[in-house]
C-alpha cells in the first residue's frame, strides 16, 4: 500500500504511525484538548455502551477516563487499515492497555487494582482528522479484574443512571449517527477468507475451529481471555452464538492486509441482532431484545490444512453492555 500522507501533517510517515502516534499524545502525553483538531466536531463515536456525537463530548468522556486511571497506558499492537488518503481512510487498531484504578469513577470506588484489557477501534480519517469512530473495550475484563462481575455491574450502573427508563442506552441501530465514512473495506483475499471464517462459525458450525485455526493458535477474547488452542477458540464463539442462536449475524466492514513487516491479517466489524433466547455465555436465555457489537482481528500462519491458518485471534464484544439491554428489559431495581 502507498503510505504517502497526502493533507496530514508531515511528522507521520503513515497511517499506522499517525494512529498510533495520536493515541499517545491524547492519552498519556495528556493531550486531550488536541481533540479539538484529531476529532471532527461532529464526529459519531460508536461502542456498546452508547453514542457520543463531537469532540466535545469525546472530551469530557477522556478526562473522566483519566482521572480516573492517572498512570493509564494504550500500548499499541497493530493498526490494520484500508482506502487513501486522498478519498478517506480506515483504520482498525488493537491497542493493550493498561493502568490502575486509583479514583473513584465510572467504576465506582478506586480498589488500587491494576488492569490489562485490549481495545479496539475502527476510525475514519480524512485530511489529518478523525472524523468516523466505533470503538470496544473490554469491559468485562476491566470490571472482573476490579473484583466484579458483568452481569451485577451493569445492573448497579442501571440503578445508579435511574432505572431501565433513564438510564444512558446501550448502542443499537435504531439510536445510531450516520457518520460521513462510506466505505465497507477492501476486497484483500485474507479478510474475505477470516469473514468467511466467521460466517461459518455464526452458521453454527463448530467444525471449521481445526481446519481454519492453527493447533498453537493464540487467543484474546473479552472478559480478558487469554487462550491457546482450538478449545478457546470454541469456547468463545460457541457461548457467545448459543445466547442468540436465531440473531441475525451481519458484516459491516471487513479489510484484508498483507505488508508492513507483519503476517498476512484481517479485521472484521460485525453485529448480531436478534433474541437472548439460547443458553450461553450469558446464562438463562431471557426473551430480551439485544445488538452485539463485535469488532475482530486474525493473523494468519504458514500451517493448515491449506497451507494457511489463523495464528492468532482477537475478538472483542462489551458484556457489559449486552448484560444492561438484557437488564434494562427484564431485571428488577427496587
Amino acid at each position: 500500500m502507498d503510505g504517502t500522507m497526502h493533507n496530514f501533517d508531515n511528522r507521520w510517515k503513515d497511517f499506522p504511525d499517525y494512529i498510533i502516534g495520536i493515541t499517545k499524545e491524547i492519552w498519556e502525553d495528556r493531550g486531550i484538548g488536541t481533540l479539538n483538531h484529531y476529532y471532527s466536531d461532529d464526529i459519531p463515536v460508536r461502542s456498546p455502551m452508547g453514542v457520543q456525537r463531537g469532540n466535545q463530548e469525546v472530551i469530557a468522556s477522556t478526562m473522566a477516563t483519566v482521572h480516573e486511571f492517572p498512570d493509564r497506558e494504550l500500548l499499541g499492537e497493530d493498526v490494520i487499515w484500508s482506502g487513501t488518503p486522498e478519498t478517506q481512510l480506515l483504520s482498525s487498531h488493537r491497542i493493550i492497555t493498561t493502568g490502575t484504578h486509583t479514583q473513584d469513577g465510572l467504576f465506582g470506588k478506586a480498589t488500587g487494582k491494576r488492569f490489562k484489557i485490549r481495545v479496539l477501534a475502527d476510525c475514519a480519517a480524512k485530511d489529518n482528522t478523525i472524523f468516523d469512530e466505533w470503538l470496544i473495550r473490554d469491559y468485562g475484563g476491566l470490571v472482573r479484574q476490579f473484583g466484579f462481575h458483568p452481569k451485577p455491574f451493569a445492573k448497579k450502573l442501571i440503578k445508579r443512571e435511574g432505572g431501565p427508563s433513564a438510564c444512558a442506552k446501550p448502542f443499537t441501530p435504531d439510536i445510531d449517527i450516520k457518520g460521513a465514512y462510506t466505505g465497507t473495506g477492501n476486497d484483500n483475499t485474507w479478510g474475505a477468507r477470516y469473514a468467511a471464517v466467521l460466517k461459518q462459525l455464526m452458521e453454527k458450525d463448530f467444525s471449521i475451529v481445526p481446519s481454519a485455526y492453527d493447533r498453537a493458535v493464540q487467543s484474546e477474547y473479552a472478559g480478558a481471555a487469554s487462550g491457546l488452542s482450538h478449545a478457546a477458540v470454541t469456547r468463545f464463539w460457541l457461548g457467545l452464538r448459543s445466547s442468540f442462536p436465531n440473531a441475525t449475524f451481519s458484516i459491516q466492514h471487513q479489510i484484508g492486509m498483507d505488508a508492513d513487516m507483519l503476517p498476512p491479517r484481517a479485521a472484521v466489524r460485525w453485529s448480531l441482532d436478534g433474541i437472548h433466547d439460547g443458553w450461553g455465555a450469558f446464562g438463562e436465555p431471557t426473551g430480551a431484545k439485544v445488538h452485539v457489537m463485535g469488532i475482530s482481528h486474525a493473523e494468519y500462519g504458514p500451517f493448515g490444512e491449506e497451507g494457511y491458518s489463523i495464528r492468532r485471534e482477537c475478538a472483542l464484544i462489551d458484556e457489559v453492555a449486552i448484560w444492561k439491554q438484557i437488564l434494562m428489559q427484564t431485571g428488577t431495581f427496587e
